[in-house]
């Protein structure tokens, strides 16, 4: 279960004095208008009906017409916007606009106009066409009624106004974390008006082999949201902050980012009503509200959403220009809307809760929660795939970007009922799609529901896994659990027991020791179980089985003996994932030796590869005592260099040009790594 917050102060700001005013509304019927006139198109004729509801200047009257289903969202046709939204066992939509900064009768804030089932609906899609509208500015939503029957599924309300599933960019609160904002109302809007975005003449994709990718998994506003980033106020924690510390990336030898969630939420959701984490900010953002819009809060300066797209775009350009590659950490498995104890109704829920979520039709037609956060989304249903789908393609041909993590995705591999499927619709068009061909994909191949599907989730030889076992073990071997040198040495060469299926590779192992889920890698050497107490939560979240160790004393501590030797510990987990880098392939092969005293002590792999003419020599001493390790010659012409001792203190103990080493031994010091490499 996803740690998805984190105990930061909202900003203070003062509520307001007076209770907010809800808005004025002008209500139109389909079948009643002030004006009528026939219009012809391609599709015959269509009746357009102009509300006479402005009062001044040169206003253009809005005018209605029928409109078309496809495609979904907001689009632009010949006399106007086009409006479409699905909704299989809705009875009623109203589309309901904001319009920016326009005088109107009466002072009407928002103007609703009732879709007629026979004029304004083609299948399961409602859809109209509206005259008039601004291109820019614009905000947007729908009131949806339909079947009251708990037990069947539906939760139609037609009080509150939903945001479309396909909006492209989602207006509400303009800052982070900004108590006074916290009652805005989510709207979908479009921008029309703007340039397309300058992407350069001499710009091009990074497309790195997946063989090659050092990822380096980032939020975007923690990045630099702290003064000590060295940034000015208004771009802390947005995508154009992130740009400036592009050369700290490089000079760490990062070439892929991957990027939790960007995709709008809402950071003060668990404020919503009194519970035991109300003083926690959401701001990790594993927590959906619509699959299509960039989080407008990541905007520098408040700057809202067109400016968060514009910038995230800017953002990936640069990253491409130093040839980065972006990844996105994607969240299909639920939504922001919560459980139905305490539903959060903003879009999915209210527009067509049967078809959007899996249910427990057994149980009061309950949410089922394989997701740990109160709603599981109901991936492959066909019309959810393609939700999904398209969500994908949005943002690999309007962002660019190169590739997408998929958070508990063994959900996706889930039918409507919950049964795990052995051929997951929604997994299989994700590999075959033309669209996403050039993309890396991968999944964390798990789920809160038991599915565990490590070494085997389904993937057409195109998915990647986040691999779990890797992490386990490499954590045990390290902390000097006996027994493990042989997995040790699978997880190290590519985890082929997982693997070495079908056109499967090594690189389909993303090999990882810690990540934003549990323990951070400070925590891993100094705690033996979980302390999570500001959380709320008790201890209840995250995972029990951390295979950590506290190296002598829990948490905290002043004791020079064991904050060394927690130092050398986070060292050597650094050298064992950054030796795992290398994969056994036609052209390398790895010799692989163990030594044994009581239990393994000594774990050693000499490297060479044909076609760069390297030779590395690696030990681990996993054991509390100095160890005596024999060192073989180097090959014909070379000596050896020592790179790597996790024993000595910086900068001695890593030094990327060698420092040179002649003899035939070497005295590995307790709960450390060596690494030598033999030069010419």
């Amino acid at each position: 279960m996803h740690n998805h917050v984190s105990p930061e102060s909202p900003t203070p700001l003062p509520r307001p004095s007076l209770p907010r005013a809800l808005p004025k509304v002008q209500r139109f019927d389909a079948l009643r208008s002030n004006t009528t006139k026939v219009q012809s198109g391609k599709a015959g004729r269509s009746v357009t009906k102009e509300m006479g509801h402005t009062s001044s200047g040169n206003e253009v009257p809005l005018k209605y017409s029928s409109g078309k289903a496809f495609p979904l969202g907001v689009s632009q046709v010949d006399d106007g916007l086009n409006f479409a939204i699905f909704s299989q066992h809705a009875s009623s939509v109203t589309l309901c606009l904001k319009l920016p900064d326009r005088g109107t009768q009466d002072d009407v804030d928002i103007v609703e106009f009732a879709l007629d089932r026979q004029k304004n609906k083609t299948g399961d899609i409602w859809h109209v066409s509206v005259e008039g509208l601004p291109a820019f500015g614009v905000l947007y939503g729908y009131r949806i009624n339909g079947p009251q029957g708990w037990q069947q599924g539906h939760r139609f309300d037609d009080s509150v106004i939903l945001l479309d599933p396909y909006a492209k960019l989602v207006s509400g609160r303009k800052h982070f974390a900004v108590e006074r904002e916290k009652p805005s109302q989510l709207f979908g809007t479009y921008d029309f008006d703007s340039s397309p975005f300058d992407w350069g003449d001499n710009y091009r994709l990074p497309n790195l082999p997946e063989t090659d990718l050092v990822v380096y998994e980032m939020n975007v506003r923690a990045f630099t949201a702290d003064e000590s980033s060295g940034l000015g106020p208004a771009i802390r924690g947005s995508y154009l902050g992130v740009i400036d510390k592009i050369p700290h990336l490089l000079e760490l030898g990062v070439n892929a980012v991957e990027l939790l969630p960007v995709f709008e939420f809402d950071e003060l959701e668990l404020k919503r009503f009194p519970n035991p984490r109300d003083h926690m900010v959401n701001t990790w953002g594993y927590s959906t509200i619509n699959f299509f819009a960039p989080m407008s809060r990541y905007a520098s300066a408040g700057g809202g959403p067109v400016a968060a797209s514009k910038e995230l775009k800017q953002m990936v350009k640069a990253f491409h220009n130093a040839g980065i590659e972006v990844i996105l950490d994607v969240v299909y498995n639920h939504t922001n809307e919560a459980d139905d104890a305490n539903p959060y109704v903003t879009s999915f829920r209210g527009i067509d809760n049967k078809v959007y979520y899996m249910l427990d039709f057994n149980n009061n037609a309950q949410l089922l929660n394989f997701s740990g956060c109160g709603n599981t989304l109901n991936c492959n249903h066909p019309f959810v795939k393609e939700l999904v789908l398209d969500s994908l393609r949005h943002w690999v041909k309007e962002y660019h970007i190169d590739g997408f993590r998929f958070d508990l995705a063994s959900v996706l591999c889930r039918g409507p009922d919950g049964s795990p499927l052995d051929a997951p619709p929604l997994i299989k068009d994700i590999a075959k799609d033309s669209v996403l061909s050039r993309c890396k994909i991968i999944a964390e191949p798990w789920d809160c529901g038991g599915l565990y599907l490590v070494g085997r989730f389904p993937n057409w030889d195109r998915w990647a896994e986040w691999n779990g076992k890797y992490r386990d073990d490499i954590r045990r071997f390290i902390k000097g659990d006996p027994g493990m040198k042989g997995v040790f040495a699978t997880r190290v060469s590519g985890s082929a027991d997982l693997y070495q299926v079908n056109n499967r590779k090594p690189y389909h192992s993303v090999n990882f020791i810690i990540a934003h889920d549990g323990f951070t890698l400070c925590d891993l050497v100094s705690y033996n179980s979980k302390h999570n107490d500001a959380n709320g939560e008790g201890g209840r979240d995250g995972c029990n089985d951390n295979y950590s160790w506290n190296c002598g004393i829990e948490g905290e501590t002043s004791d020079l003996n064991v904050l060394s030797l927690r130092s050398r510990q986070m060292k050597n987990f650094h050298v064992a994932l950054m030796i795992s880098q290398v994969y056994i392939t036609d052209h390398s092969y790895l010799l692989r030796v163990a030594e044994y005293n009581l239990r393994v002590t000594l774990y050693t792999i000499g490297i060479h590869d044909h076609n760069s003419g390297g030779d590395i020599y690696l030990a681990f001493n996993a054991h509390e005592y100095f160890v005596d390790a024999v060192i073989p010659p180097p090959p014909q012409h070379k000596s050896w260099s020592r790179v790597v001792d996790t024993n000595l203190e910086s900068p001695k103990d890593i030094v990327p040009e060698g420092v040179p080493f002649t003899g035939s031994g070497y005295r590995i010091a307790p709960y450390s790594s060596i690494l030598l490499k033999a030069k010419p």
